[in-house]
């Protein structure tokens, strides 16, 4: 094999690879670029709505994480590479996920349902599980209360009776 072979078959790839190439990449920065559209845009409705600060974050990442992964599976078939068995996998690590972190799962959803509900906020003293504390602050998975230094779990908060004492 000689350098005019080797020369001859990359223009040939860059002939019939190149123009699909592009149009991946072009794809791909316009993709990002209406991803990041969609974010801002999604990010305002939630400011109109007064949606609480942390639920915001998080859920402008999930959806953001959500269609990046979409776009580039969106790419990878535009360059010829069959998806099925990538999208299948996915679907089953995403199972396995999500069935090893049950129990994560239910703080995450009562950390939701504490920010959505507010049956406490910040500032409040509540009576959880027999502690009596201060909740400084609410995030999606712990509730953590700095007078007893205790970490509450959400789930334990929202599936339990508390009381709250407004100041």
């Amino acid at each position: 094999m000689d350098i005019q072979q080797l020369y001859d078959g990359a223009i040939d790839f860059i002939w019939n690879a190149g123009p699909s190439l592009v149009l991946t990449i072009v794809a791909l920065l316009v993709g990002f670029w209406i991803i990041k559209l969609i974010s801002k845009g999604v990010g305002r409705a939630m400011d109109k709505a007064k949606i609480e600060e942390s639920l915001k974050r998080f859920l402008l990442s999930l959806i953001s994480i959500t269609l990046k992964i979409l776009l580039l599976i969106s790419v990878v078939s535009m360059l010829g590479v069959a998806t099925t068995s990538f999208v299948a996998v996915l679907g089953a690590a995403g199972l396995a996920i999500g069935l090893s972190l049950q129990g994560s799962l239910s703080n995450f959803a009562g950390g939701i349902l504490i920010i959505l509900f507010k049956p406490f906020k910040v500032g409040d003293v509540i009576d959880a599980q027999g502690y009596l504390g201060s909740v400084n602050e609410i995030w999606v998975l712990p509730v953590f209360e700095y007078i007893m230094f205790l970490l509450t779990q959400n789930c334990d908060c929202v599936n339990q009776r508390f009381s709250v004492e407004r100041i």
